[in-house]
């Protein structure tokens, strides 16, 4: 199932499950209807209402408010190496706040103080059951789905301190969705194609299969330390091809379409936007 947050003609957020061109509503439970399924461990959604048609609704981020969301940098070799970056031994955490958090076409907000910001496509999972200490092998009793995250950043702000959550967190930053892929959708997340393209431009194609570390790990990692909750989401990491690396570098410009695909879990369009 493809679960998604959208507005209807209340301009409140629903959620929803998308079925084709349709969506059946979720029951309302609050401000985040689809956080409230995932953390309610049910194995079927709770519908409410009729179908609405997806011409019209507005999809927003998938989730509104997760716990968390964990990023992970440097999880593709190549993108360590252009990033001038060693890998280490263990993943590389940081923290997104879900305060940056938009959903699929809308804008990227460039304020003055995001300097040099740059794109990452990422693929992300969505944790359902809850747990810690967690086993690797037994990482997928513990993913709900799976969805996309641009992980916008402002190397600027970024790489000023060794801290990077506030270079990652400007209003915007974290593009999110379409939808959620539930997991039983997706066979092997360590085999999807995924591609970023700026302004119709490709400047990332990779494969999953290219993670450092691997789903399961970052599971038994993260949860070794903090127990994960329903909704957390974590960002795998980006391939190479990022602005960071490039020569010369690559900064985002204002109006520019910022497009990424990853096999099975759609297309995530932003445009990014000056404001002062």
């Amino acid at each position: 199932m493809k679960f998604v947050s959208f507005k209807h003609k209340d301009d409140q957020i629903h959620g929803g499950v998308l079925l084709g061109n349709q969506v059946r509503p979720l029951t309302d439970s609050g401000a985040d209807s689809v956080l409230a399924h995932i953390a309610s461990g049910a194995a079927e959604p709770d519908f409410a209402g009729e179908p609405l048609r997806l011409e019209d609704v507005t999809l927003v981020a998938p989730l509104q408010r997760p716990p968390r969301i964990f990023g992970i940098g440097l999880n593709y070799r190549e993108h360590a190496a252009e990033s001038k970056m060693k890998v280490q031994s263990v993943p590389t955490v940081f923290m997104k706040l879900a305060s940056s958090i938009t959903g699929p076409d809308t804008d990227v907000l460039l304020p003055p103080d995001a300097t040099e910001p740059d794109y990452e496509a990422e693929l992300a999972v969505v944790i359902g059951k809850p747990g810690h200490r967690i086993a690797a092998g037994k990482w997928k009793e513990h993913v709900f789905g799976y969805t996309i995250v641009n992980d916008v950043s402002a190397r600027g702000v970024q790489l000023a301190t060794s801290q990077w959550t506030l270079g990652k967190s400007f209003p915007t930053f974290t593009p999110m969705g379409p939808y959620i892929v539930t997991q039983d959708e997706v066979a092997d997340p360590h085999e999807l194609d995924i591609k970023l393209t700026l302004s119709g431009e490709v400047m990332q194609s990779a494969n999953t299969r290219d993670l450092i570390f691997r789903i399961p790990e970052l599971i038994a990692y993260l949860s070794r330390i903090v127990p994960l909750e329903s909704g957390d989401v974590i960002s795998t990491g980006t391939p190479p091809g990022v602005g960071l690396g490039r020569t010369p570098q690559r900064w985002l410009k204002p109006n520019e379409d910022m497009v990424i695909e990853i096999e099975k879990l759609g297309t995530l369009r932003n445009r990014t936007r000056a404001i002062a």
